[in-house]
């Protein structure tokens, strides 16, 4: 009867596992779909493989540890209506410093054209960091972040900053926001293709870094816990195209405690995202929302349950 029983487990377990393979076989089958079945895949592919030759060739210069400046402002009388509409117009927003945080195995330069684009709208301080080639720990890079925002607050003598981060950045971002007290000094915290459900991708790569990123693993479990006095706003960007972060869906960020808003793209790879001018614009345009925006109770409006860009991609806030 025992041995009827083990062998009863064991086939369930091949059986479970089968399945589980059937569904990660067909989430991959979706994935190429997308990318090679759609003219909008096809391109997005090609902006990807582009965008990678030419980061390959700016990457040495993001190697550089990038001096801060002084914040600067900007004048649109010499801009075109369209551009100098996209211009923040808010003081106090256009004066909250920007700290970019790069990904795994990467540099200040996946922020080129991002960082660009913010200071052409008007953004006066934003400020590119690396981390070390070598981190080998999200707590300890959490660490070292804390340091560069203290160090940022200090040259422009802002209370809060705002962090964008890409990939790791922002799950290192994240860490130091929920469970390092980083709250207190983060306005709005932004993800560009971050695992916060962790990627299947990491199995891939045998080190203490990448076990942090597995599905379930015990970092992840820890950003899972209660977060009750978080008051950072976190604008979450995903795609369903994204190679890095599988399942895709991965990216999306789901918790009981933090204000999330969240921006769902179909054609950008992984590395294209700080590229894309939809994750520009509709990261620009939330940084600049006011206080009374973000909060509309506090002044007896209505809430605004979800904005759609020009391109009809959709940003809510996530349930």
């Amino acid at each position: 009867m025992a041995l009827v029983r083990a062998g009863l487990g064991r086939l369930a377990e091949v059986a479970a596992a089968a399945q589980t393979a059937a569904t990660e076989v067909g989430r991959v089958g979706a994935y190429i779909a997308r990318t090679f079945g759609a003219p909008a895949g096809l391109r997005g592919l090609a902006v990807e493989w582009a965008w990678l030759a030419a980061h390959l060739v700016i990457y040495p210069a993001g190697l550089l540890r990038e001096q801060l400046a002084e914040p600067t402002g900007y004048r649109t009388d010499s801009l075109p209506p369209v551009r100098r509409s996209l211009l923040v117009t808010d003081v106090e927003a256009a004066g909250t410093p920007i700290l970019l945080v790069h990904g795994i195995m990467d540099n200040r330069s996946v922020f080129t054209v991002f960082r660009r684009s913010l200071r052409r709208r008007g953004f006066g301080a934003v400020h590119a960091v690396n981390y070390s080639f070598f981190t080998g720990d999200i707590r300890a890079a959490a660490y070292q972040l804390r340091g560069h925002v203290e160090e940022l607050r200090e040259r422009t003598g802002a209370d809060r900053v705002h962090i964008v981060g890409h990939s790791l950045g922002g799950m290192i971002a994240r860490y130091y926001v929920q469970r390092m007290g980083g709250t207190a000094a983060v306005d709005t915290l932004v993800t560009l293709g971050s695992p916060h459900s962790g990627t299947l991708t990491a199995h891939l790569m045998p080190t203490p870094l990448a076990r942090q990123l597995r599905p379930g693993s015990d970092l992840l479990e820890e950003l899972s816990r209660r977060a009750p006095g978080c008051s950072t706003r976190f604008l979450v960007v995903w795609s369903r195209m994204d190679q890095m972060v599988v399942p895709q869906r991965n990216a999306r960020l789901t918790h009981p405690d933090l204000d999330v808003e969240e921006f769902e793209l179909r054609d950008v790879g992984h590395l294209s995202l700080p590229i894309d001018p939809r994750t520009v614009h509709w990261v620009a345009t939330a940084l600049t929302r006011s206080d009374q925006t973000r909060h509309p109770f506090r002044r007896g409006q209505q809430p605004v349950d979800e904005m759609e860009d020009t391109d009809g991609q959709t940003a809510s806030p996530a349930s």
